[in-house]
């Protein structure tokens, strides 16, 4: 045999000396690991039932039980690392976190932001799980705050995972964060309608419907008075203040209303416009304060004349050749 095929047969045989010399300690470190692996789930638990003693939602309650078994399963690799490779000991490895702790730092800078702000926001507590919220462009319901990012539910079943440190730092609108929510609605009225009559008529009609509030009570205010109509807002109230029933409401309110206008004489209209022409032949176009808009008059008396009927006068009237 050459010399090349004696030194690989000869590292072949030194692996296999190596790998089996190392198997016992394979052996006991996935014990290890897997013994941290159990305490792991028994502290996450524990933490979970001791921040909900301590009053704190679900949110939070998870959010602790992450950290704590993320925690003991990163000590127990750790453990498991030193019993594979015997020359590792605690300093060379606080020591190899120390020189890679910046590198680390800058490397995960995201995630440790995103990590904080989650704590944060289930502590500060401005939503939870369960709420509906309005974040940017994106709207729907909170399913679950995780350690790097919270996960929304859209309205049409699709789910936005958004950063926790974006949900922290940017203006975000909890629509169910209080019991009763106000909901508004136009309906326009015909400008020779009795306002005081539509107000009424209106106010009759959603008072006794079931998803309308008592107290506060509903009101009509009029909000503009548009090109073909005069805008009338009903506001009311509902409970609960979920999108589900303001978009339910709205549609019940809108029509009981429609008919019951109708029966009390109320007109409904809808945009019109009125376009007026003018003869631009005639000698007064482009002064305004004899040109007429619309069509010529029938009378001769106010029906001034055009421009070509007074050149054909002219011409009439020249000197003969």
């Amino acid at each position: 045999m050459s010399s090349e095929t004696n030194a690989a047969w000869a590292k072949l045989q030194a692996i296999a000396h190596g790998a089996v010399a190392i198997a016992p300690n394979l052996l006991i470190a996935a014990v290890v690991f897997l013994i941290f692996v159990g305490l792991a789930r028994l502290l996450a638990r524990g933490a979970s039932d001791l921040a909900r003693r301590a009053g704190q939602n679900d949110g939070v309650a998870k959010v602790f039980a992450r950290i704590a078994s993320g925690l003991l399963l990163v000590l127990g690799a750790l453990i498991a690392a030193t019993i594979v490779f015997p020359s590792l000991d605690a300093a060379s490895i606080f020591g190899a976190l120390g020189v890679g702790g910046v590198a680390v730092g800058f490397a995960f800078k995201d995630i440790f932001q995103n990590l904080l702000a989650g704590i944060l926001v289930l502590i500060t507590k401005p939503f939870k799980i369960g709420d509906q919220i309005v974040s940017g462009s994106h709207e729907g319901t909170v399913e679950d705050i995780q350690i790097r990012a919270t996960l929304l539910r859209t309205y049409d079943n699709r789910r936005i995972v958004i950063p926790n440190s974006e949900l922290y730092t940017n203006r975000v609108t909890v629509n169910t964060a209080h019991p009763s929510r106000r909901i508004a609605v136009e309906v326009g009225i015909g400008y020779g309608d009795d306002i005081d009559l539509a107000t009424r008529v209106i106010l009759e009609t959603i008072e006794g419907l079931d998803r309308v509030q008592r107290d506060p009570k509903p009101v009509v205010l009029v909000r503009e008075l548009a090109e073909s109509s005069v805008n009338l807002e009903v506001r009311f109230w509902i409970n609960p203040a979920v999108r589900r029933e303001a978009i339910e409401s709205s549609d019940e309110i809108l029509r009981a209303i429609k008919p019951a206008l109708t029966e009390a004489g109320i007109d409904l209209p809808f945009p019109t416009q009125q376009i007026l022409f003018h003869d631009q032949t005639e000698t007064a176009d482009g002064e305004r304060k004899s040109q007429r808009e619309g069509w010529p008059s029938r009378g001769a008396r106010d029906d001034p004349r055009s421009r070509e009927a007074e050149r054909a006068e002219a011409r009439a009237d020249g000197p003969a050749a």
